[in-house]
């Protein structure tokens, strides 16, 4: 991925996306010691950033493949991403989904038009019953995080954020699948100074943390966090990029992203699902652990969704 790659994506997925806003807390910027700046991707079209990158993967098939349609494997964010992706562009979307995924996210998925076919809740089913109906019917099969098209798509959320702060120290993204960490990772590499990207990652599924100690990708022996989006594992396209650009994964536990979710909700006004709540927590927990190295910086922070079930709060 070069440089121009990035605005080329871009350019070519802006009619399709929001520009979403930065907003800031002045009680987290006092309890962090830093200026920190939310990318609220939680106002993104279908709730999440992830529209980004579905876009500019379907938008780089050729005319044949779109014909026939895509499918993919989610637990939900993705899912809607790629139905109000393939939508928008006139095109017909298979969406595997595990029994396990939210009620909030199918539904989701079902109003942008998305073929929903369910599985049991682990990636061999997800991926197995995906290639299966790629069989069937031709269609592409879109990797959720491990597409390079994606991962340049999902880049584009951290590109605006340096656009109108190019001067950030850090930014922070949470790590399921990598496709999102290792976009922005390659984009604070081209357009930032000497911005350092780090991640938030539940200790229940810490595998990118293990990853990045052991220089190869570890699955999850457990997956049993409130953060559903960040259940999935490294792919390798995003891993060699991760491994590059990325300074460290930052743990968090589940009662740290449950606080992290109320503290935004309560103090911000605004409303983030548990996986954008990783990211938060992981801020808290490194700056203090570490507040010298947060004083009076830049911290910029990637809201990556707001996709919640209102009934099934967790506080």
């Amino acid at each position: 991925m070069q440089k121009r790659d990035i605005l080329d994506c871009h350019s070519r997925i802006k009619p399709y996306i929001h520009r979403t806003p930065v907003l800031t807390s002045r009680l987290i910027n006092e309890k962090i010691g830093a200026e920190v700046y939310f990318k609220c991707e939680n106002f993104q079209r279908a709730g999440a950033y992830k529209i980004r990158g579905a876009t500019n993967a379907i938008l780089q098939l050729s005319e044949e493949q779109r014909a026939k349609g895509v499918v993919t494997h989610s637990s939900g964010n993705f899912a809607q991403a790629v139905a109000l992706a393939a939508t928008n562009l006139g095109i017909s979307a298979h969406i595997v989904m595990p029994t396990s995924a939210p009620k909030v996210k199918k539904v989701g998925v079902e109003q942008y038009k998305g073929i929903i076919y369910e599985c049991e809740p682990t990636l061999e089913a997800r991926q197995s019953l995906a290639d299966k109906i790629a069989q069937k019917t031709g269609a592409t099969f879109l990797h959720p995080s491990n597409d390079l098209n994606v991962i340049l798509g999902q880049g584009t959320a951290a590109l605006e954020l340096l656009e109108n702060y190019p001067n950030l120290d850090y930014i922070f993204c949470p790590v399921g699948g990598g496709g999102l960490i290792a976009g922005s990772a390659v984009v604070a590499h081209y357009f930032g100074t000497d911005c350092e990207v780090i991640g938030g990652e539940p200790f229940e599924a810490d595998d990118a943390y293990r990853s990045l100690k052991s220089g190869k990708i570890e699955g999850n022996k457990t997956v049993n966090t409130i953060a559903d989006g960040l259940r999935t594992t490294l792919g390798d396209n995003n891993f060699p990029i991760i491994k590059e650009h990325v300074s460290k994964i930052v743990r968090v536990e589940e009662d740290e992203i449950i606080s992290a979710m109320h503290l935004v909700w309560e103090r911000m006004k605004i409303i983030i699902e548990p996986s954008s709540a990783v990211t938060v927590a992981a801020l808290i927990r490194d700056a203090t652990e570490n507040p010298k190295a947060y004083k009076e910086k830049k911290v910029g922070i990637i809201i990556s969704g707001g996709n919640v079930d209102l009934q099934n709060l967790p506080f």
